[in-house]
């Protein structure tokens, strides 16, 4: 389930509730609430394509702005097109803990998940 409504799929990126939680608890340790998310995608990674995820305080021209439950997500207007209806999460099992991101543009992703054609 996302915090934000389900018609809004192709036009931008989710976050769920865990991955907004999550966020809401790094920003409180940090004691900021001027920071952004940002997710943004990058040459390189095995697959050609890696994304980025990182708390960031500047705004850029063309830049996507959304608001997950008082959380602030910024995709960069050339990041946009690759992660329109990509899904945040955040895991926390036994096996694995951090953010994954569940992205319908990618055709394909290497093992380690952090890269994406």
């Amino acid at each position: 389930m996302t915090v934000q409504d389900e018609t809004t799929v192709e036009s931008g990126i989710l976050l769920t509730e865990a991955a907004a939680a999550k966020v809401k608890a790094l920003l409180e340790q940090e004691g900021r609430d001027d920071l952004a998310l940002r997710v943004a995608v990058q040459p390189g990674g095995c697959s050609g394509l890696r994304y980025q995820l990182f708390f960031d305080e500047r705004s850029l021209d063309g830049d996507v702005l959304k608001d997950f439950g008082g959380v602030k997500v910024v995709t960069d207007r050339m990041s946009a097109p690759y992660l329109g209806g990509a899904t945040v999460d955040f895991v926390d099992t036994i096996e694995k803990q951090g953010f994954t991101i569940d992205n319908p543009n990618a055709t394909g992703s290497c093992a380690c998940g952090d890269s994406f054609s």
